[in-house]
This record gives C-alpha cells, sequence and structure tokens, in this order.
C-alpha cells in the first residue's frame, strides 16, 4: 500500500522561522526606542531654547516698560518726609517701577521689579532672578528704603528669594548689570557696575552673563542690553498714571 505524501513544515523549519520573527521583533523595538529618545531629547533641547528665549524677553520687556517714580520715606518718626528717586542701580541687584508684569504682561497694573543675583542650586555658579510686587505708590515704595548715604545715594531692603521669586537665567558662570552713563569727553559712554548719580537714570542697561556649561549645539545665554527710555512718570501714586 503506498502512503499518501503530506506538505508541511519540520520542527527545524518552525524553530528557524521563530528565530528569525524574534530577531526581526527586537530590531523594529531597538529602532522604535532610538527613535522616541532622539524625540525626548528634541524637545528638552527646545524648551530649553524657548525658555531662554522666553527669559531674554522677560528682561527686555520689564526694563522697557521702566516708569518713574518716587518713594516717600520717613527717616524717623519725628521728621520731615523725603521724596527720593525709587531705582536701585547696584552691580548684582536692580529695583525700579515697570509697566510689565509676568502674569499679566502689558494689561496689568505697574510692578516693583527686582532683579538680583543669587548663588545657584547647591552652590553651582549663580542665577539671575526677578520678584514682582504690585505698586501703590510712593509711601509703599518708601518702606523698601533702608537707608540713604551721605551722597544721597539710595539703599534698599534686600529682597528675600523665594518661592515666588521666578528664575530667569540659570546654571551661568557669572552674572553682573552695567549701567551706561554719559560722559562730556571721550569716550562719551562708559559701561559701570556702580550707580553713584541718584537723581539721573542711566542711558541704558546691560546684564552681562555667561553660562557655566558649554554644551555644542545649544542656545546659551548672552548680554542683554536694553536703552532706558522713561514711558511715564507717575509723579506719586499709581491713581496718578492712569
Amino acid at each position: 500500500m503506498k502512503t499518501r505524501a503530506r506538505s508541511g513544515m519540520t520542527l527545524v523549519e518552525i524553530l528557524i522561522a521563530m528565530s528569525l520573527l524574534s530577531l526581526l521583533s527586537v530590531g523594529i523595538l531597538m529602532a522604535m526606542r532610538v527613535g522616541l529618545k532622539t524625540m525626548e531629547t528634541t524637545d528638552e533641547h527646545l524648551i530649553r531654547n524657548r525658555r531662554l528665549a522666553n527669559a531674554r524677553k522677560i528682561i527686555e520687556n520689564e526694563i522697557a516698560g521702566f516708569i518713574y517714580t518716587r518713594a516717600e520715606w520717613r527717616p524717623r518718626p519725628q521728621d520731615n518726609m523725603l521724596a527720593v528717586p525709587f531705582v536701585e542701580w547696584e552691580a548684582r541687584s536692580m529695583r525700579f517701577v515697570t509697566a510689565y508684569s509676568l502674569q499679566d504682561a502689558w494689561r496689568g497694573r505697574p510692578q516693583i521689579a527686582a532683579l538680583q543675583v543669587i548663588p545657584g542650586k547647591r552652590s553651582e555658579g549663580v542665577r539671575l532672578i526677578v520678584d514682582e510686587t504690585p505698586y501703590t505708590g510712593p509711601l509703599q515704595a518708601g518702606l523698601t528704603i533702608a537707608g540713604i548715604d551721605p551722597a544721597g545715594i539710595v539703599r534698599f531692603v534686600p529682597v528675600a528669594a523665594g518661592p515666588q521669586s521666578f528664575v530667569l537665567a540659570d546654571r551661568l558662570a557669572y552674572c553682573r548689570f552695567l549701567y551706561e552713563e554719559p560722559r562730556p569727553a571721550p569716550p562719551l559712554r562708559v559701561w559701570r557696575p556702580d550707580w553713584e548719580r541718584p537723581q539721573l537714570l542711566p542711558l541704558g542697561i546691560r546684564i552681562d552673563m555667561a553660562p557655566l556649561d558649554h554644551t555644542p549645539g545649544e542656545l546659551h545665554v548672552s548680554a542683554v542690553t536694553v536703552p532706558l527710555v522713561v514711558n511715564r512718570d507717575t509723579g506719586g501714586s499709581y491713581r496718578d498714571a492712569q
């Protein structure tokens, strides 16, 4: 009796097919993993660049919205009230009234903006932060004054950094504030870290900073220079500026 031939696969052929399928699956998974990792890295890169660009824009808007105003300060309860310019121009801190705010941009009420340089996290470099307080008038501004030295320079109470502080730039090798001063003789303009003319305003402000890490292919912080233009003069309180 003749046996009828039947088509099929042997066990060896099945093992080979399963091995090839496993190798193909591993290759696909590895390709997907590399693709997802690349996409994640690209997203982080774009987020960092966007954050740097936004921080630069915030600094420019804060200074561009500068409002000249005065603070009413009483040294002692029995002394008369003194009206002094409400501006702080130091090498590591600035304070002034601005029409721009982090929360409402150009649509909100004026804010007292305090920019300062503080140590970075785990003492790695420094960071630039800004604190904002709604401006209500010269009396409120006077509460931030610690004293006035014989040269007429106003000394302010330091602003304590806290959870409400907004970090503009972090992990910086250095960060310093410079102020443009006009001169009657060449050089006609110089940048100086200390401002000793309390009754005059600098022509411009420069925030000079550099990153602590120089990673190739990434956008790094750089100096920001903004001309100081007085857009409004409150002449007293915020109510007068409306």
